[in-house]
């Protein structure tokens, strides 16, 4: 795999696209003393989108896809909780909030629809291995 297969995937370029924006039009706007809190956990969920998304894509099995790309969804709901806060404290206006808010919400459903594909695709449901478990007992780690 490489970068030109995930730019194929239609749901990475949008929340690359959306983590762009992000660092570009968000983040100025926050006040400086937020530099170390709010600004940082705002840049890092968002570049968590994508990143969980290209990660999961690398993987061969659909179930650790969608395991990714569940992660990436919490990160767009982390992303979107911070952008409220961020409102709610008066650090950005109501039209950016709103572009903002409106632009999480497709991109949710963009992944909501990935996870949906994957799922019903199931690649790599048939290589070797793809069935076998490991069970594990827990007293084998209890000592006492």
């Amino acid at each position: 795999m490489s970068i030109s297969g995930l730019e194929k995937l239609d749901v990475w370029r949008r929340s690359q696209s959306f983590a762009v924006h992000i660092h570009q039009e968000i983040l100025p706007t926050l006040p400086k003393d937020e530099k170390w809190s709010l600004t940082q956990q705002i840049r890092r969920s968002s570049q968590s989108i994508p990143a969980n998304i290209a990660e999961g894509h690398g993987r061969f099995y659909f179930q650790e896809n969608v395991r990714f790309c569940y992660i990436a969804r919490g990160s767009l709901e982390e992303v979107l909780s911070q952008l409220d806060y961020a409102f709610k404290v008066n650090y950005l206006p109501k039209e950016l909030y709103q572009q903002f808010t409106d632009e999480g919400e497709k991109l949710n459903r963009l992944i909501n629809g990935y996870i949906a594909f994957l799922k019903k695709s199931k690649r790599g449901a048939n290589e070797p291995g793809s069935r076998s478990s490991i069970r594990e007992n827990q007293e084998d780690y209890i000592t006492e």
